[in-house]
Parts: structure tokens; C-alpha cells; sequence
């Protein structure tokens, strides 16, 4: 571990180890425990391990954690708002005890890290939601994450880092803090103003950047995100290509693109004041905060988890503690008759303000319409219709849901064959009976194997949705959690329809031709669905349709109308 000077007081944390004691490290930890970190300990470990996370040097202990959650501080009283915790199982837990060794791998096995164990606790994740996120509704990402997915016992310790995580994608782009505050030396840039994006950037995000960095009189940083953000998003390689035809907007040798591995909480004002001590670390001095920073949007009521400009509040009482300068901006408006973008607070009465709201743009993106120049350069909307072509060149997944002998299978069989019928697309059915036969014939019926089987359905269904083909699923999938998750995982690249087949219990059981509702309630069959086991109806989903109502065709015609309402299909 080496600590260097930081730009404004305190030290950089790097935790890899010099050469030969990392390789003492893989050596020894061949005979320690070792646990396979999740997508978000991946990107976290990676900031640890780099510095970007300085001061901290491992993942957080109780006391930290507590004092985090509570106070936006760590024990020390140093300023740090959000936890970074390492969730595991409570079945890994009770392998470790304080003072243990732990390796922690990546998902090909390759040592990271390794991890001496100083906390085992179980938190108070109500506690820890309703203090960082101020809700524990779980349509907050972040809050969706800690109940849903992660782990339930948290363990802390110091880290001694053996290698940082391997990319392959945009390597020049990838820069430690150390680095980069290496090349701003050699530069000459004294001020750097940073900015912070998950999205494509428009003329509006470099018209405002632009500004910002002259505002400060400060070279500029673009450093987007490329971990986990809000589910969604467009993928990362997709918006690196759109930042660098960007770059090349701004003057030369004035501004610099680079990548920031960070998973996002979508946690508001404490994210922004999070993200503007990365970027100190990272050797920044200026950090540009807009409107809705790290905004996850409206809760379930259709209001806003947090105020526009919350965010700046926050970090504009903190900035001088923290060691950066927060430079504040509106919301950047196109005005017509000047034919350039301004503040919107700028705008004079009787000017005519031009703007294509994110559901716009994407809405035209879908339906290949006109996308203006004043909007966004040509360049990158010419890579985004590479990624996102018209949604009826789309793929999909419809996930049929319901009690056993409600009637799932034979809507899909029917819904398949009218597809096929159409053409223009490859068309896969993935009923819970043919699954389990070829896909996960060693499965029992407990509700982990239950899980495990649907999640192999939607990975499926994801890919042959990924590459543009339909998926239909009908298995049972009783859990709400694991149906959210399949959701999740399809609309990373493409369409996901819902279909609760919301079949009364007592018809399914008056048309049960294997007898199964019999052998359930006679205790035959353990963890029966309906009888033994709860079915947690969806909420929301795309379509409910009741089999008492419809005939076969007539509801497989229903989702057709659904699909081509949806634009899937024309």
C-alpha cells in the first residue's frame, strides 16, 4: 500500500501491493476462505484499491458504517457519505471470525484482494435506507439493491490489494487517480473542473461544461461513469463513443475524457457530495453540479425523492471541508430567436424556449424520427440509432405469470404461433415445464431452487432478447423479487411485457387433469404453489388477463394488440 499527497489535504490510498509482496499474496491466499464478489463489490473494490475511496482502506467496519449512515461521517469525524460495505451470505459469515483472512476473487476466480476481517455484523437496512436514500420505497434503485439484492450480513477489514480488476474495453481511457493527477502535473492544468454523467451528452451537457470551465478559468474533465447506474441506462460502450466524437467539440488541448468505475447509488445530495470527494481524489478542483444530481426520479406515490437542486445545497455547505469547489448551474434551455443555449434563469420574457425532454428523445430515437442539430450533434445521434434501433427491429420477452392450470402455457403455445405466423423475427418458447426437463432437471421445488430456475429462464430470455428475437416465458415464477430481477436483467436490451394470468385458484383446481391441487392438499406435494406455498400476485404488470374471460386465441390477440400498442411490432 503506498499513500500519496492528496491536492487538498489529506492522503491518496493506493492498496495494491508493491510487485513481489502481491505475489507473496496470491501465494499465501491459497489456503484462505475466499468469496466471489458481486458486479458492485467489483467496482467498489476497484475504487479502493486506486484511492479514489481515500481515506478509507478497506471496506467499512460497524463503526464507520454507523457513524456514515447516521452522520455522513466516518468515526474519524472525516467527511464520507455513503457506506461502503461488503455484503455476504449468512452461510459465508458464519465460516469467518474477527482476525481471518479472506480472498476476495473476481468471477474467474482471480484474486483482488484479500481482506483481514475486523466486523461481522447485521444491519438495520431499514435504518441504513431511510438515513442515506430518506426513503425505503425499493422504486429507488438504490434501495431496490440493498433489499433485494444485497447480501445480509456485512463484514469489514482492511484491504491489501494483489491487482486492480481487468478491463479490456477504451484501455487509454482508464486512468487512476494517480494517474491522472499525474498527467494534470505534466499538463499544467492547475484547476480542473470535473463534470459527472451517466447519459449521452447533448450540445446542452457541453454548452454547460464548456461554460463551467470557463467560469473557473480551469481545463475541463469529463469523466463519465461506467459501473452500475440506473437500471435502464444505456450501456456504457454506446455513450463512450458518444463522448469521444463530443471531445472533440471543445477547443483543443483544452479538455480531457476518462472513465470512472464507480457503481452508483443514485443516493441524491449525498451522492454529490460522494462524487465530488472521488473527483478531489482524482486531483480535481472544481466539480459541476447540476440540476436532479444522481436523480433516481419519482417514488411509487409519483413524487420526487429528492429536490432539484437538494444536491447543491449539500455540497455547497460542505464544499470547503471536502477541499473542491462546487460550481452550480441550471438547467441549460435552448432559446430560439438567440439560436444558442443559456441558463434558464436567463430567459427573458417573450423568448421562445426549444426542448426535447429524455423521453422525447428517446421516444423519436425508437421510431427512427428527425432528431434536430440544435439538439445534439450528428455524430452522436448517428451512434445511439446503432444501439437503439426503431423498437419493431427490437427484441422482446412477454413473461406469463400465474397458478399452476391457469391457462400460461397454452396462451404462449398460441401467442408463439401467431408470431411465427407474422415473421420477422425468431420466436423461442420457454415454458416452465420444458425448462425444467432440459435446463434445470436437477432442481427441486424449495423456493431457492425455485429462484435459480427463473433466473436461468431470464438470462435466457435476455440473451435471445439482447439479439432481437421474442422470448416467451411461462413458467410460474411466484416471487415478486425474482420476477424484478428477470425484468431487470431483459430490459437491458430490450422489451419486457408482463402477463399476469390471473386465473382464480378454484378454477385452476376444477381444471386440473394431473391431479396436483389433490396431491397438495392431501400433503402429497410439499411447497405446492396456491396451497402450501404463497403466489405473490404482480402489482403492475403490462397485462392481466383472466382465463374465464378469454379464450386462447382471443387472449394471445390481446397481447398482439399490446406488442403493436407497445410499438414492438407493426
Amino acid at each position: 500500500m503506498s499513500t500519496l499527497t492528496a491536492p487538498h489535504g489529506g492522503e491518496l490510498k493506493e492498496l495494491i501491493l508493491p510487485e513481489k509482496e502481491a505475489e507473496a499474496l496470491k501465494a499465501a491466499a491459497r489456503d484462505y476462505i475466499s468469496w466471489d464478489l458481486t458486479e458492485r463489490q467489483l467496482w467498489d473494490i476497484e475504487m479502493l484499491l486506486n484511492g479514489a475511496f481515500s481515506p478509507l482502506d478497506g471496506f467499512m467496519g460497524k463503526a464507520d458504517y454507523d457513524s456514515v449512515v447516521k452522520n455522513m461521517r466516518l468515526a474519524s469525524n472525516v467527511i464520507w457519505p455513503m457506506p461502503i460495505t461488503l455484503d455476504v451470505t449468512e452461510a459465508f459469515a458464519a465460516k469467518v471470525s474477527k482476525g481471518a483472512k479472506v480472498a476476495l476473487r473476481d468471477q474467474e476466480g482471480v484474486l483482488l484482494a484479500v481482506l483481514t476481517v475486523s466486523d461481522i455484523w447485521t444491519p438495520d437496512k431499514k435504518a441504513e435506507a431511510l438515513n442515506v436514500f430518506k426513503s425505503d420505497d425499493t422504486v429507488h434503485p438504490g434501495v431496490n439493491y440493498l433489499f433485494n439484492k444485497a447480501n445480509p450480513v456485512y463484514i469489514g477489514g482492511r484491504l491489501e490489494g494483489a491487482e486492480l480488476p481487468m478491463h479490456y474495453d477504451f484501455k487509454a481511457l482508464r486512468n487512476t487517480p494517480k494517474d491522472l493527477r499525474e498527467t494534470f502535473r505534466k499538463n499544467g492544468w492547475h484547476k480542473v473542473v470535473a463534470f459527472q454523467t451517466r447519459n449521452p451528452m447533448h450540445r446542452a451537457h457541453q454548452e454547460l461544461t464548456f461554460r463551467a470551465a470557463k467560469i473557473c478559468e480551469a481545463n475541463l474533465l469529463i469523466q463519465p461513469v461506467v459501473g452500475m447506474t440506473k437500471p435502464g441506462d444505456i450501456d456504457h460502450y454506446s455513450r463512450i463513443r458518444c463522448y469521444e466524437h463530443l471531445v472533440k467539440q471543445y477547443p483543443e488541448h483544452t479538455t480531457m475524457l476518462s472513465l470512472l468505475p464507480l457503481a452508483m447509488r443514485m443516493g441524491g445530495p449525498r451522492e454529490a457530495l460522494w462524487h465530488a470527494i472521488i473527483r478531489k481524489n482524482y486531483g480535481c478542483t472544481h466539480f459541476i453540479v447540476g440540476r436532479n444530481h444522481a436523480d433516481p426520479g419519482k417514488n411509487s406515490l409519483g413524487e420526487d425523492f429528492y429536490g432539484p437542486y437538494d444536491a447543491q445545497e449539500l455540497l455547497g455547505r460542505l464544499q470547503d471541508e471536502v477541499g473542491i469547489k462546487m460550481v452550480p448551474f441550471q438547467e441549460m434551455v435552448y432559446v430560439q430567436e438567440k439560436a444558442e443555449y443559456v441558463p434558464s434563469n436567463e430567459v427573458q420574457p417573450g423568448e421562445t424556449v426549444l426542448n426535447i425532454s429524455g423521453t422525447e428523445f428517446r421516444r423519436r430515437l425508437m421510431q427512427g424520427l428527425d432528431i434536430p442539430d440544435w439538439f445534439s450533434y450528428t455524430e452522436v445521434v448517428n451512434e445511439l440509432r446503432k444501439t437503439y434501433p426503431p423498437r419493431h427491429k427490437q427484441g422482446f420477452t412477454v413473461f406469463f405469470t400465474g397458478l399452476s392450470g391457469s391457462g400460461k402455457s397454452t396462451i404462449a403455445n398460441a401467442l408463439m404461433v401467431k408470431l411465427m405466423e407474422m415473421g420477422g423475427r425468431s420466436v423461442t418458447l420457454l415454458d416452465g415445464d420444458i425448462v425444467r426437463k432440459n435446463l434445470s432437471s436437477e432442481l427441486g421445488f424449495s423456493r431457492e431452487h425455485r429462484d435459480l430456475n427463473i433466473q436461468r429462464i431470464g438470462f435466457v430470455a435476455s440473451q435471445i432478447t439482447k439479439n432481437g428475437g421474442a422470448a416467451i416465458c411461462a413458467p410460474i415464477a411466484p416471487y415478486a423479487k425474482t420476477r424484478q430481477l428477470v425484468r431487470e436483467e431483459v430490459q437491458k436490451t430490450g422489451g419486457f411485457i408482463e402477463v399476469h394470468v390471473a386465473t382464480p385458484l378454484e378454477t385452476c383446481e376444477e381444471r386440473d387433469r394431473k391431479g396436483l391441487y389433490a396431491k397438495a392438499r392431501a400433503g402429497i406435494l410439499k411447497e405446492f404453489t396456491g396451497i402450501s406455498d404463497p403466489y405473490e400476485a404482480p402489482e403492475n404488470p403490462e397485462m392481466v388477463i383472466d382465463t374465464r374471460e378469454y379464450t386462447p386465441d382471443e387472449a394471445s390477440q390481446q397481447i398482439l394488440l399490446k406488442l403493436e400498442q407497445m410499438g414492438f411490432i407493426k
